[in-house]
Formats: C-alpha cells, structure tokens, sequence
C-alpha cells in the first residue's frame, strides 16, 4: 500500500508540475482562443490582417511562455530565461506548435542552470559575479537551443504528431467517449488541471491549427457532469447538502470552479458513477455533432465555453448539446442514488477529509498553524489564498476572509494565487489540506494554515480573533504544539479551576465540569450530555486518583474551541469503586484533547504529585505543580 500511495502521488505531482506550466499562462491561452474565434476567415468577425496574429500566438508566444515559466518553477527567474532560450530552439527546428517540447526544455534548462550556479557557489572571484552569471546563461542557453534545434525538436515533433494522430484515431473508432473514465474520477482527486491543461491543452492546441478547433478542450471542462450532481443534491439531498447545493451550483456552472463539487461526489461515492456516464455521454455528443472550442475554457463555465466556441452555429449548438446532454445523464443518474439513499444526511466536512484519503495524503488538523514557529500578529501585513489554479477557489476564500479582516479594523492584504506561484512575501499562506505540502514547498518560511472549505471555515473566525486579540508581545501558535499545553492561558485559565468541592456522585461532578466549560465558553450546552455518555460507555477514571470526563464523537461538533476543566475534590468522589480526588473535564477542538489527554497523563503518572495537586490551597499552586512534573519528565 505505501508503494501504491507512492506512485500515485508522484503520478499526482508530475501531473500538476505539467499544469503548473500552463496555468500562470492561460490569460494568453485565452487571447489566443478570443483572436481565433474572432479573426480568422470563419471566426465572428473575419480580418486578413488581425488573423495573422494566430500563427506568432501559437508558434511563438505560447510555448516561449510555457518554457520560461517551467524554468521560472526550477529556478527562478534566472531558469526561466534560460528555459526560453532552450525553447526558441525547439521551435525553429519544428513545423507543428511545440507545447510538448516547451515543456520539456523549460524545465531542463531551469534545471541544468541551477546545477551550475551550486557548483560554482562561492568559487566566483569578486567582482566577476555579474560576468559569470550572464555568461554562464547565455552559453548554456544557446547549448540547449542548438540541442532543441538539431535533436530534440524531431524527436518531441514525431511525439506530438503521434499523439494527435492517437487523438484522432480514438474519434475514428468512437472510443474517445472511454476516456471520462480516467477523467471524471480524476478530477475528484484534484488532478482536473492537471489533467486538463498538463495533457488535454497541448494537444488540443496543435488539433486547432489543423483543424480550427478541437474536442479535447470541453473533455475535463465540461460543467454538465458536476452541475447534475449539484442540482440532483438540491432536489433529493439531506441536510447541509441540500442546502448548499443551489450555491454551489451558480458558482459551478457560471463561475467554472469545478472543485465545489468534488466533496459533494465523495459524499456519497456512487455518484462517481453519475459523472463518469455523463461525460462519456457529453463527449460522444460532441464528437458525433462534431463540435468543440478553440482555445481553452479556463475557468470551467458555461461562459468561457461560449466564449471560446467558433462561429459556426452547428458546432455552437454541438458544444451546448455536450453539456446539456452530460447534465442530463448525471442528474438523473445522481436522483436515483440519492433517492435510494435511506441513511442520514451527509456531512461535507467529512467528505473533504475522506477526499485527503483518497488522495493518499496525510491528515491534518484543519485551521492549525502548519510548523511550530511563532509570529508577532502585529506585523502581518499579508495573506494569501492559494489553490491549484490560483483563480478559483483561492479567489472566493481571499474573498470572504478579506471582507473579515475589514470588519476587523485590520490593516492586512488578502490575495490569492497559484500554489506553485505564492508570492515571495507571504506571511500566512491558507490552503485547502490536501494542497498544504505543495504550498510548504514553494513557501517554507510561511505558515500554513489547512482549511477543508473555502467558502464556509470556522478557521477564518479563528484565525481573525487570534489576530485581533494578541498584543504584540504575545504570537500566533500552533495549539497542538506547544510543549506545555496546559501553561497556555487560552486552554486553562485560574477561574477553570475549582478548589475544595465535594459531590455525591460522580454524575454530579461531571455535569459540574460540563457545565464549567460551557460557561467558559468552550462548548454549546449539550456537550454536557455527551460527557455523561462517553462515562457510561467506558469509565473515565483513569487511576492514580484521577477521571478525565470528555465527550463522545457525537458531541465533537458542539466544542468551540479547546479549554481543561480542573475540580479538586480532598475528599474523593466514586467512580465506579475507585475514589478520585481531581477531575479534568476536557473539550478539544480538532483533536486537540489527545494532546491535552497526553500532557495530564504526564503530569498525573506519579501518585505524589496528584496528592500535591489534590492538597493545593491556590490555583497557582496546583498550576506549578503541573507544570514542574510535566517538565521533570520532558
């Protein structure tokens, strides 16, 4: 199973390093796609002179920028000139758009400038560094470019016209519909982009300079598919699905991000099932009518379809029958698994957690500060909201944590952008979990902060009260790393703990503690029942003279935030023939009481020490004591 979760991930980066060259690029996919629609002897507005800015678009624009920004992404700016001037070669020495080979000699020359600048890192005499480094670019680059010319550029030539004609050959022979079974399950997995502009782009690209248009480009764009489940969820759903679903709707279908629906298809994984049947039948649509685009329909929207259709009314209603075909085919398909569904409703939360899994990624506490560092609050000046894209999801969660940071009286900038392009200035950095490690790596010095829905996160209402709170000498951190939780003021506060109580039962001291944390503002009310019923499940004493009521996985969604409970009781309550003389209600708020349970532990595993803290007369002496045996053994 490691191997296999290996391999996918590698699989997963390549795929998304592929689309990270082509997505900073779109706005000139888009151009392209907007002079082809409109200029050309077919296009809505035919122009001789204006048309020939589509062979320099396809020829020469967009794989110098492809090359450039895959070398940019291996190092930096410096790469990314020499990626471009390894790509001019490239596309001299071909006849057909070099997408495939920007791809290729962008990287390598990124790469092999980099190798040279470690191996001669502090070798170079000063006042030659200027020299060195121009020059060292300039022969290395014009090297690659010689190389592209005379043996690459045949090479990625009869590659690339062997895709197309493998393309082709899978419209002959009808079975292109068979591949929305790689896609539709994909793009779930967050490989849409990389699926869409790291493979599908390239070569759809090529297909428009022969052709006038292509298929491919409505392949992963497609919105029928997902707009099917959506609407299905609104008629037939449960509880919080059914509720979101008409807005996540809008925002799918019109706004083109895709990726709101994917925890709605994990929520009930059968629908899986819905899409893959409605793209198959949206794409042999289109390839029977014959229909597609002429550029990239990047964001996903019914809009950017439209726009990037070509003036031909049999290939326009070709390309709405796609859709509506594949909207069709999904929804009803979505109807009758929902309607089947007899359990309870869903939770969207989960299925984005479960959505991490299927992606072989690690869990992670959502919200958290992703490293154990610190920062003065007072001193962010910038957030920034970072997805695969950059233009999507990212944009409508900068959107709403901006408006946050205003309601606040903060002076912070919140943007968004790429993960593979956060800005060098980022200061927290916000993405959804299963992007959190792409993020670290192009920003290491950030913190990160994991959410699992960008339009709907406690986390922003937390991390605005952090900022809003701390005094400048206080700093942002990471609840289930500090070293001595329970010394963080936040967690246990002095008038949490209760000094010198008695109780008949122990159902009387756990409601005690339940209802200490709910006026302490930890928990809604009916975490108290919770507590009660975790007991009866499993006793909560622990030994040593201690219980650590706390309630069930039930109840997790009533905890408000994490916060200890501390009541002494000298002479003993019963807990089920043991006698316990202090009690620790707990609440903890993504699973930060496993943190809390282990530092009590700590603190609790020598008799002596409970004595002490069950015989404290002050709330600070039992406090030191916690704090001195937590530290006496590490």
């Amino acid at each position: 199973m490691p191997e296999g979760n290996g391999i996918k991930t590698g699989v997963q980066k390549f795929g998304n390093f592929l689309s990270s060259m082509i997505l900073p690029n779109i706005g000139a996919f888009l151009a392209f796609g907007i002079v082809t629609a409109l200029f050309i002897p077919t296009g809505w507005l035919p122009n001789k002179a204006l048309a020939e800015l589509v062979n320099p678009f396809v020829n020469y624009l967009l794989p110098l920028l492809i090359g450039y920004t895959g070398g940019k992404i291996v190092n930096g700016h410096r790469g990314g000139v020499v990626g471009a001037i390894a790509t001019t070669g490239i596309i001299v020495g071909t006849d057909v758009p070099m997408f495939l080979g920007a791809m290729i000699m962008g990287p390598l020359g990124g790469y092999l400038i980099k190798k040279f600048d470690q191996l001669v890192k502090g070798k170079i005499k000063t006042g030659f560094e200027m020299l060195v480094d121009n020059f060292s670019a300039g022969i290395l680059g014009a090297i690659l470019a010689i190389i592209g010319f005379v043996a690459f550029g045949p090479i990625v030539d009869v590659a690339s016209n062997a895709l197309a004609g493998g393309v082709g050959w899978l419209i002959n022979m009808g079975l292109l519909p068979l591949a929305s079974l790689f896609i539709e399950p994909g793009k779930v997995l967050f490989l849409n982009n990389a699926i869409n502009h790291g493979v599908l782009t390239p070569i759809g690209l090529q297909q428009v300079k022969t052709a006038g248009h292509s298929v491919l480009f409505l392949l992963e764009a497609n919105p029928g598919p997902g707009m099917g489940v959506l609407m299905a969820y609104w008629f037939f759903g449960k509880g919080n699905a059914k509720e979101t679903a008409p807005g996540a709707a809008i925002i799918h279908f019109f706004g083109g991000i895709h990726e709101i629906y994917f925890p709605y298809v994990l929520m009930k994984p059968q629908l899986i099932i819905a899409t893959i049947l409605g793209g198959m039948s949206g794409v042999f649509t289109l390839v029977t009518l014959h229909g597609g685009l002429v550029g990239p329909a990047s964001p996903g929207s019914i809009i950017a379809v439209l726009m990037v259709t070509p003036k031909s009314l049999p290939i326009f209603l070709a390309n709405i029958a796609d859709v509506l075909v594949a909207f069709a085919v999904s929804f009803l398909i979505s109807s009758f698994i929902l309607k089947l569904d007899k359990g309870e409703a869903g939770d969207l939360s989960e299925a984005t957690r479960k959505m991490e899994s299927l992606k072989g990624k690690k869990s992670r506490v959502s919200g958290m500060l992703a490293n154990g560092q610190t920062i003065d609050p007072n001193k962010i000046e910038k957030i920034v909201f970072a997805c695969d894209a950059g233009m999507g999801s990212s944009a409508m969660g900068a959107s709403l944590l901006r408006k946050k940071v205003k309601a606040a009286g903060l002076n912070i900038d919140v943007t968004n952008a790429s993960v593979s392009s956060i800005p060098g200035d980022a200061q927290i950095v916000i993405t959804q979990s299963g992007l959190t490690d792409r993020a670290k790596e192009t920003a290491p010095d950030a913190y990160h902060v994991s959410v699992d829905n960008f339009l709907s996160s406690p986390e922003y209402d937390e991390l605005i009260d952090r900022l809003k709170k701390r005094t400048q000498k206080e700093d942002i951190k990471q609840e289930t790393t500090s070293e001595n939780i329970l010394a963080d003021e936040n967690v246990l506060k002095k008038e949490n703990i209760f000094l010198n109580k008695s109780f008949s039962s122990k159902e009387e001291v756990i409601r005690f503690a339940g209802q200490a944390l709910v006026d302490g503002g930890y928990v809604n009310p009916s975490y108290v029942q919770g507590m009660l019923e975790r007991d009866r499940e499993m006793s909560t004493y622990m030994g040593n003279e201690i219980a650590i009521p706390h309630g069930t996985e039930k109840v997790k969604k009533e905890v408000l935030s994490s916060g200890v409970i501390i009541v002494q009781v000298p002479d003993g309550v019963d807990f089920d023939g043991n006698k316990v003389r202090l009690v620790f209600g707990i609440a903890g708020k993504n699973n930060g009481h496993l943190n809390i349970l282990s530092k009590i532990a700590v603190a609790c595993a020598d008799i002596a020490s409970v004595r002490k803290m069950a015989g404290a007369k002050t709330a600070d002496e039992l406090i030191a004591v916690i704090n001195d045996t937590i530290m006496q053994n590490g």
